[in-house]
């Protein structure tokens, strides 16, 4: 049977379009796009996309090795898959899957100390893959409903998860009493859990830059819950209007904190040390994935249901341009090549 003229066009179109990459900038930002099943490229500079690559399916979180060399999506699914689709920035090129086996829907991503850490929704896990040995070497259970999104504190002695379903924030320590414990970097040995609750829906969350405080934001309640990292405890509940909070982050100087939401059509900006709202910039019809550029200069928001991503003056904390990666764009990392 001869292939139908559409299903050629396609494939040569698509061909086409992977073919007109231009060289990897040493500084990269990296974008998925949901529907269109792809990872980009983007030049910061130029806010152009230089490549397009295979993400595998559901592709929701993105982070790159150290080295900016590769980059390693989470298939989510909502619990349907169990890889980690592998790219090589450099070559641009889609390499491997790594198969998580009964680790179920991994989201969130992390990369710290040579590993990749994720998330297992569905698992009610967490654990790491070393790209060395080219296997899972650790894992850990929350026994937390929704277990989303991960933070690996400098050092890795800590690490910290939003668990929506529950409406929590895991905080795991690893204790002092284990043989291991002096292993700089090992994941290996006991590990102590704290539950802490924070609010219906907590997901999107992040860590200031001294790691004392954690704040998650909790999307069914539209707060903000402010966590004291070493006491274990929410010590304010901010009350954000932030209904539907997909993701929070805080600029890197540390004063701001920026809150999306798909529940609405703006992200809600922070004044960090007074604990309060000061802006809202609109965006569309909702957001997603927030970044922050390495030199503090600006922000890149994902605004999933307009198809582009906006981009933000942290100065001046106004909207001053967007691009185009494909549909439903999500999350968003950087790429910077040693």
């Amino acid at each position: 049977m001869k292939p139908r003229l559409g299903v050629i066009v396609l494939v040569t179109a698509l061909a086409a379009a992977f073919a007109e990459a231009a060289e990897t900038p040493r500084t990269a930002l990296l974008v998925l796009a949901k529907t269109d099943l792809t990872l980009s490229i983007v030049d910061p500079v130029s806010l152009k996309v230089v490549a397009r690559m295979p993400s595998g399916p559901d592709p929701h979180e993105v982070v790159a090795s150290n080295d900016g060399r590769f980059a390693y999506i989470s298939n989510y699914g909502g619990g349907a898959y169990h890889t980690l689709t592998v790219v090589d920035l450099v070559e641009q090129k889609t390499l491997s899957t790594v198969d998580l086996g009964p680790l179920w829907g991994p989201h969130g991503l992390m990369f710290a100390g040579g590993k990749v850490w994720f998330t297992a929704e569905a698992a009610k896990a967490i654990g790491s893959y070393d790209p060395s040995a080219k296997s899972v070497d650790w894992i850990m259970g929350t026994g937390q409903d929704g277990t989303h999104m991960i933070h690996v504190f400098e050092g890795l002695p800590r690490i910290a998860t939003s668990n929506i379903r529950s409406g929590t924030v895991s905080i795991l320590n690893k204790a002092a009493r284990a043989p291991n414990a002096r292993r700089r970097g090992a994941p290996g040995g006991e590990w102590e859990q704290t539950v802490i609750p924070t609010g219906r829906g907590t997901e999107g969350f992040d860590v200031t830059r001294n790691g004392r405080e954690l704040w998650a934001a909790n999307a069914q309640e539209g707060t903000i819950a402010v966590i004291d990292v070493e006491a274990g405890k929410v010590v304010q509940t901010i009350v954000g209007n932030v209904k539907g909070a997909n993701r929070l982050k805080f600029t890197p100087d540390g004063k701001h904190v920026f809150v999306s939401t798909l529940g609405g059509p703006e992200v809600v900006i922070f004044d960090a040390a007074a604990r309060r709202e000061i802006k809202r910039l609109k965006t569309g019809r909702g957001a997603a994935g927030i970044q922050m550029q390495p030199d503090g200069k600006r922000a890149y928001v994902s605004c999933t249901p307009d198809n582009y991503v906006a981009v933000v003056d942290l100065r001046t904390l106004e909207i001053v341009g967007k691009f185009e990666v494909g549909k439903e764009p999500d999350g968003l990392a950087w790429a910077v090549r040693q």
